[in-house]
C-alpha cells in the first residue's frame, strides 16, 4: 500500500473511530480514557480487564460499545455458582433418537461482557481464560472456533473481598490491558447528574458501525509504522521492569516479579492502535507512554516490602516510564 493510501485508509479509520466513540460518549460521561482503550481492545483484539468502584459505568460503557456496532454481544454475569458449562455451552442429550447435540453457550459473541469476573470461582475462570488464549471451545468431542471478532471485556470490583475468587497474576497475564476506573470531576458528575437523573434515563445507542468496517480498520494497526528506536525503547522500559538495577532506578526491592515477553508484544500493538485512533500512520514514544500503564500494571507484580510502603505497581511502572530515555 502507498503512503499516500495508508495516509487516506488511516484517515477514514480515525474517522469511523470517531463516531463509535461519539456514540458512547452520547451514553457514557466523563470516562473518555476508558471508552478509548476498550476500542483500543477492539481494533487489536486484545482483551480488557477493567478495575473500579461500583457506580463508575464500566458496564454501562461496554454495553453501549456493544450496541454501538452491528456485532453480537452477550453479558455474562459472574457469580459463585457459575459452573464452566454456563460459559461456553455443553452437550444436549435428545431421548427421542439417543443422540447428543451441543449447546453453545454465551461465550460464542463477538464481544462479551463478563461482569465481576473475580466473583466466579477458578474453574469458571480457567474455562473463560483458556478460551482467550487459544480463540476456540471444546465441547464434548468437538471443538469449535469462535467468532470472529472475539473481545472479552471484563470488569471487576477491588473493594470488595467477601465471596471472590482474585484472578492469579498468570492468568491477569491473558488481558492485554488492565484499565483502573477513577471517579469523574465535579463538573462530570453534574453533566451525569443533568442527563441520567430520570426515571427513564437515556441508555440506548444506536449501531453506527459495521464489523466490516472494524475489520478493515484492525488490518491497518499492522500497517502502522513501528520504527526500530521505537521497537528499542519498548524493550528496554520491559527489560527496566526486571532489571531496574542496569538504569539506575531503585527498584529491586519493590519489584517481586518484572513484565514477561508479552508485555513487549502488548505494548508495541497497542502503541500502534493508539496511533491509529489519533490518525497517525507511525508510533511516537508518547503512544508508548500513554498506554504503558494499563499494558504494564498488571504485569509488575510489587513486592511485599513496596505493599508495606504503600508503593504499588502503577507507581512502579511510572518511574519506569519517566526514567528510560525519550528516542
Amino acid at each position: 500500500m502507498a503512503t499516500g493510501d495508508l495516509e487516506a485508509s488511516v484517515h477514514a479509520a480515525s474517522e469511523t473511530i470517531k463516531k463509535l466513540l461519539g456514540a458512547v460518549e452520547g451514553v457514557v460521561i466523563g470516562q473518555r480514557a476508558m471508552v478509548e482503550r476498550l476500542v483500543l481492545g477492539l481494533l487489536t483484539g486484545g482483551h480488557v480487564l477493567l478495575e473500579g468502584v461500583p457506580g463508575l459505568a464500566k458496564t454501562l460503557a461496554v454495553n453501549s460499545l456493544a450496541r454501538a456496532i452491528h456485532a453480537k454481544f452477550s453479558r455474562i454475569q459472574f457469580t459463585p455458582d457459575l459452573l464452566p458449562a454456563d460459559l461456553i455451552g455443553t452437550l444436549i442429550y435428545n431421548p427421542r433418537d439417543g443422540s447428543f447435540s451441543a449447546r453453545k453457550g454465551p461465550i460464542f459473541a463477538n464481544i462479551v461482557l463478563a461482569d465481576e469476573i473475580n466473583r466466579a470461582p477458578a474453574k469458571v475462570q480457567s474455562a473463560l481464560l483458556e478460551a482467550m488464549q487459544e480463540k476456540r471451545v471444546t465441547i464434548g468431542d468437538t471443538t469449535y472456533p469462535l467468532d470472529r471478532p472475539f473481545l472479552v471485556l471484563a470488569t471487576q470490583n477491588p473493594i470488595e473481598q467477601e465471596g471472590t475468587y482474585p484472578l492469579p497474576e498468570a492468568q491477569v497475564d491473558r488481558f492485554m490491558l488492565k484499565v483502573r476506573i477513577t471517579y469523574p470531576s465535579r463538573s462530570e458528575e453534574r453533566a451525569i447528574v443533568d442527563r441520567m437523573a430520570s426515571t427513564q434515563p437515556p441508555t440506548s445507542v444506536e449501531p453506527v458501525v459495521e464489523l466490516e468496517q472494524i475489520d478493515r480498520a484492525r488490518a491497518l494497526v499492522d500497517r502502522v509504522t513501528l520504527d526500530d528506536r521505537i521497537k528499542d525503547y519498548i524493550v528496554t522500559i520491559v527489560h527496566a521492569s526486571r532489571h531496574p538495577g542496569e538504569f539506575k532506578l531503585d527498584l529491586d526491592r519493590l519489584i517481586e516479579f518484572g513484565a514477561s515477553p508479552r508485555a513487549s508484544i502488548s505494548l508495541a500493538i497497542a502503541a500502534k492502535a493508539n496511533a491509529l485512533i489519533q490518525g497517525r500512520t507511525f508510533v511516537t514514544p508518547a503512544d508508548v507512554k500513554s498506554v504503558g500503564p494499563d499494558v504494564l500494571r498488571h504485569r509488575v507484580i510489587a513486592s511485599y516490602e513496596a505493599q508495606a510502603e504503600d508503593i504499588d505497581s502503577d507507581q512502579i511502572v511510572q518511574r519506569i516510564l519517566d526514567r528510560i530515555p525519550i528516542p
